[in-house]
């Protein structure tokens, strides 16, 4: 005789039984890899997104001189956003950070170790401005730019600058005399602190003419995010918004 279906399935209940006690206890025994493999994940998620908006969304900088001075200062820590150079190209007025064309930075910077860089480039710690300058553009591709008329003020495109909004308290436009044209593609840049700033002026006669290729800029410094008494955001001034100026 045949035996009964109920013999035939107390077997595979036994086994199953077993099997899922077995599971029970694989779980019980490893709470601790568990949660190591979750705080690893969560982790290198973690990392990647910070690496993607380093990359493509905004990059946090030291400024390392007074060369901005007192619209930015030494060691402010600022945000150079990049989105909006995905709609927009570079204008007049920007304030911007961008690679070391060719032999700007004459002074030795200090090199950040190992754990500094690993930082620095998942974004958790601000650039330390290590073959960067941080410069407001004053003439795009295709202008000229003419210093100074009889009132001391810069030209561009014969459009006079009123720069009083973001220079030096006292400060003159420039004391060096200049007339350029800026090449497609090139931005003429000045620090707003116009008498300690090795910008545009001072790399006339080097390699480039002085003139900074927009594939060098890194991104549009948007604001001061640190220390918290100079929080502010970085707007265009006024005077490049006049008739003439527009694109």
């Amino acid at each position: 005789m045949a035996p009964s279906t109920a013999t035939r399935a107390r077997p595979v209940a036994k086994r199953a039984r077993r099997s899922k006690g077995r599971h029970r206890r694989l779980k019980q025994r490893n709470p601790l890899l568990s949660l190591l493999i979750e705080m690893t994940t969560v982790t290198v998620l973690a990392l990647v997104i910070t690496v993607v908006l380093r990359l493509f969304v905004a990059e946090a900088f030291y400024v390392p001189s007074e060369s901005m001075y007192n619209t930015l200062t030494t060691n402010d820590r600022i945000l150079a956003e990049k989105v909006s150079y995905l709609q927009r190209d570079v204008d007049r007025g920007d304030i911007v950070v961008f690679k070391d064309p060719g032999n700007w930075l004459n002074e030795e910077q200090e090199t950040p170790g190992a754990l500094r860089r690993l930082g620095e480039f998942v974004g958790i710690l601000p650039r330390s401005g290590e073959g960067h300058l941080v410069k407001r553009v004053i003439g795009l591709g295709g202008d000229r730019v003419f210093c100074c008329d009889r009132s001391g003020r810069i030209l561009v495109n014969k459009i006079p600058l009123d720069e009083q909004e973001y220079l030096l308290e006292g400060a003159k436009p420039s004391l060096q005399p200049f007339d350029v044209v800026v090449p497609p593609g090139h931005l003429w840049v000045m620090g707003d602190n116009r008498a300690e700033s090795a910008d545009s002026r001072a790399h006339m006669g080097g390699p480039g003419g002085g003139f900074v290729p927009v594939d060098n800029v890194v991104g549009r410094a948007c604001c001061v995010i640190w220390p918290s008494d100079r929080m502010t955001m970085l707007r265009p001034p006024e005077t490049f918004k006049k008739p003439g100026l527009k694109k």
